[in-house]
């Protein structure tokens, strides 16, 4: 049997492609490249975020992996493991889990990074800059494997460093001021 990989002229275009599967797609180059799933570790890493800013905003404004992302650049989206939306959102994406370049950016995005240098690169590096072009306010690189969260905060329409946490310091985020979370307690794996 002969499988035709679909080809996608524009982002529009792609958004209105259904294929009926439970995968999540990057649009590289007008074709899709399927992503693996997610490591447990990392699951448990954001399931541990995902409750803690659940207690704190309401679940509503709390999105896992499932969150379509558009970008600039290639692939022309991402599906972040953890982002903090804004109260608009809950009704823009009641249709379709996928924020638009035209929308207004999230307010967070955290990124959980998998082992490897490809996995390494694709979130200290490309994604960094995808989001930044986005105009995503902060974001996080949680690293399992050097036991840090590096927190970022846009400034000038340039990512700088607000700091870069581990062990049982605490965690400062520029928008989430009330936030009380120790590094070892989100990647701390015996919770």
């Amino acid at each position: 049997m002969l499988i035709i990989k679909p080809r996608f002229e524009s982002f529009e275009e792609y958004l209105e492609y259904n294929n009926d599967s439970e995968n999540f797609y990057e649009l590289f180059n007008g074709e899709l490249i399927e992503m693996p799933p997610e490591s447990g570790l990392n699951i448990q890493i954001a399931n541990r975020l995902f409750l803690v800013f659940g207690l704190m905003l309401g679940s509503d404004r709390i999105r896992g992996q499932g969150l379509e992302l558009e970008v600039r650049g290639e692939p022309k989206n991402r599906y972040p493991d953890l982002t903090i939306l804004r109260e608009e959102h809950i009704q823009q994406l009641s249709k379709r889990n996928t924020i638009r370049l035209n929308m207004t950016p999230p307010l967070l995005v955290i990124e959980i990074v998998s082992p490897g240098e490809i996995q390494r690169d694709r979130d200290y590096i490309a994604k960094r800059m995808q989001y930044q072009d986005c105009g995503i306010p902060e974001y996080w690189i949680v690293d399992p494997q050097i036991q840090t969260i590096l927190v970022l905060e846009l400034v000038a329409n340039n990512y700088t460093t607000v700091g870069n946490f581990s062990k049982d310091d605490l965690v400062r985020s520029p928008q989430f001021t009330q936030l009380n979370l120790k590094v070892s307690e989100i990647l701390n794996s015996s919770q």
